[in-house]
């Protein structure tokens, strides 16, 4: 009697400990989102409000928050008018990549200590010795021919129409973070040789059908060397399909039961891999010490002990593109919060300069959401 008491007593604690999380009764959208009041998830709906309508004042010229969807355990209690409206994601598809890394290296095809050069002989000469987990954090040092959008003090620029053709390193592999498309470039060339395919076809079978993400394409990028290229800045999607694909990591990989890419490489990806001891480099988005993962940034501590969120909890990570493209992932709060833009119509700026700020504050106002109502699911 003891021992069924005690086993009874093992399962009720389970039960809460399931409860208070959500994951015991997370859903899985199929053709559609379940949409369910706020109250449903234990969000109160007037602070939820104030909070989107932050996003609306500060992000005003910039979308807004016409296409945001929030979703807690798989429901949506938030959705934009614009939401299923497909935008350019810019380098939010960034994560997009790192996943398919994650599926070869699933599939036993490669690791992180993977060497470029294996696949890209015309690396030897000067990049030798760089790995995959280089690229993936944005450490690689390199650097390739061709003019570009964004120059450093050094007169180098990123970008341009001659991605695969090698410079001289920036630095040393390892020795310092420097956000850098043509390293995304080269590495989007590297991963599509490893997998025998285009990245897309792989993420459409592996990925995108499986959790029903239909609506999406990833846009090639056309260079002078090869016909076509899979651009890691390419993926077209709309904040309701984007929001999928980050309620699948929020899953750890897992989509109703069935393992698409493993729960490590989702922990590693998310994970700060960039420590705050690294330099930054000289570019004013070259700033991902402690805050950067697998090509996934990290609610982590940068280099002057401040995290790059105080109001949101510590394990938040997200996709982030150009004009405040975001896939945001909160594992405390079970929640995901996706949004998609084209950038302001005139062109003259694509978000606000202080868009951590924004983001933090908005999450905060989120919190307080949370805490203002006791959850009771929807029956």
């Amino acid at each position: 009697m003891f021992h069924d008491l005690l086993w009874l007593a093992v399962l009720l604690a389970l039960a809460l400990w399931a409860a208070g999380t959500g994951r015991a009764g997370t859903a899985f959208p199929a053709a559609g989102w379940q949409e369910v009041r706020p109250e449903s998830q234990g969000v109160a709906s007037p602070s939820l409000r104030a909070a989107v309508q932050h996003l609306d004042d500060r992000l005003q010229g910039y979308g807004g928050s016409r296409t945001l969807v929030i979703a807690r355990s798989g429901r949506l209690i938030w959705r934009g008018p614009d939401c299923g409206v497909p935008y350019q994601i810019h380098s939010a598809t960034k994560s997009f990549t790192s996943t398919c890394l994650g599926l070869l290296i699933d599939d036993g095809k490669a690791s992180l200590d993977t060497l470029a050069v294996e696949y890209v002989p015309a690396l030897a000469a000067q990049y030798a010795t760089v790995t995959l987990r280089h690229f993936a954090t944005m450490t690689s040092g390199y650097h390739a021919q061709g003019e570009g959008y964004e120059a450093d003090a050094a007169g180098r620029s990123d970008g341009g129409d001659a991605p695969l053709s090698p410079a001289p390193p920036l630095f040393a592999p390892g020795t310092r973070f420097r956000y850098w498309d043509k390293a995304m470039l080269q590495f989007g060339n590297v991963l599509t040789r490893i997998a025998g395919e285009p990245l897309d076809e792989l993420f459409r079978r592996r990925i995108a059908e499986p959790i029903g993400m239909v609506h999406w394409q990833w846009w090639p990028y056309q260079t002078s060397e090869v016909p076509i290229l899979n651009w890691t800045g390419g993926m077209c999607t709309s904040a309701l399909e984007l929001a999928r694909f980050g309620h699948l990591f929020l899953s750890r990989g897992s989509w109703d039961g069935t393992q698409l890419v493993s729960a490590r490489w989702v922990d590693q990806a998310t994970s700060v891999q960039v420590p705050a001891s690294l330099p930054n480099d000289d570019l004013p988005r070259s700033r991902g010490a402690g805050i950067y993962g697998y090509n996934w940034w990290v609610n982590g501590v940068k280099p002057d002990g401040t995290r790059l969120w105080p109001c949101a909890p510590p394990g938040a990570y997200y996709a982030n593109g150009l004009h405040a493209n975001v896939c945001i992932v909160v594992p405390e709060w079970d929640m995901v919060i996706a949004r998609t833009n084209d950038g302001r119509a005139d062109g003259s700026a694509n978000r606000p300069p202080d868009i951590d700020e924004v983001w933090n504050a908005f999450l905060g106002q989120v919190g307080e959401a949370l805490r203002e109502v006791p959850r009771v699911r929807d029956a």
